[in-house]
């Protein structure tokens, strides 16, 4: 499980299994949630963000800064995937200390 970033508790990661489209799990105290992010054309143009199957979803506090880091680094969570899922490159994991705003 690649672990992208940390931020306020939440975990943003890869399944090491995962599949298309490209997307990233956040996970707080066992609960989870998924943020598909949808690319055209070589740019990020929505991101989708789901519950998962036979999980608790995060909770609104949690989702919200879950959001706010899928929003900020969405271009970069894309890159991330090309390097782990397609040139099979290791992730450096980031530690977020500072409010996103």
């Amino acid at each position: 499980m690649p672990k992208l970033y940390e931020y306020f508790g939440i975990i943003v990661l890869f399944y090491s299994n995962e599949h298309e489209p490209i997307h990233v799990h956040g996970q707080c105290q066992g609960r989870e949630s998924k943020a598909e992010i949808i690319v055209e054309n070589g740019k990020v143009v929505q991101v989708v963000y789901s519950s998962v199957k036979g999980r608790r979803p995060l909770s609104k506090a949690e989702l919200k800064n879950f959001q706010t880091v899928i929003e900020r680094y969405a271009e970069e969570i894309v890159q991330k995937w090309i390097d782990y899922f397609v040139l099979h490159k290791p992730i450096t994991a980031r530690t977020i200390t500072q409010r996103i705003r």
